[in-house]
């Protein structure tokens, strides 16, 4: 019980002591995290990229991308190391649509994105895979 309580306090403190004096956060405080990522199954996604100006970005690999890919998808390859890079060439006022085969690359992308100032960015929940799973959704 006293090791419990010992590892919940060295937990705790630090998160404590990274509070302004109201309890809230600085604005330099933790990463954006998963909660803060608007993430759209399938269906929800397709009729969000169907609106002009959103841009469609595939974070797959280009062999991933080559393979087949959603309609007018850029691909910036977020296992690269110089996304972050390309990620300052981006205009940060666009929406953006984000996407990988499963879901996990493509959250961390958009997490990065966030990070990096962009606003408007969203993640398809399931990557391809559940883009796939649904009749009638093009890929080429």
């Amino acid at each position: 019980m006293a090791r419990l309580l010992s590892v919940l306090l060295a937990l705790l403190v630090p998160t404590m002591m990274a509070c302004g004096p109201d309890g809230s956060a600085p604005e330099s405080a933790a990463p954006v995290g998963e909660a803060d990522v608007v993430r759209m199954a399938a269906a929800e996604f397709e009729e969000a990229v169907a609106e002009p100006d959103v841009v469609v970005l595939d974070v797959r690999t280009p062999e991933e991308y080559a393979d087949g890919h959603l309609p007018g998808a850029v691909n910036l390859d977020v296992s690269d190391p110089g996304f972050p890079e390309a990620l300052d060439r981006l205009d940060r006022d666009a929406t953006y649509a984000v996407y990988c085969r499963t879901g996990s690359r493509s959250l961390a992308a958009t997490q990065t994105m966030r990070e990096a100032g962009f606003d408007d960015v969203f993640d398809l929940e399931g990557g391809i895979e559940a883009w796939r799973t649904h009749e009638g959704r093009l890929i080429t």
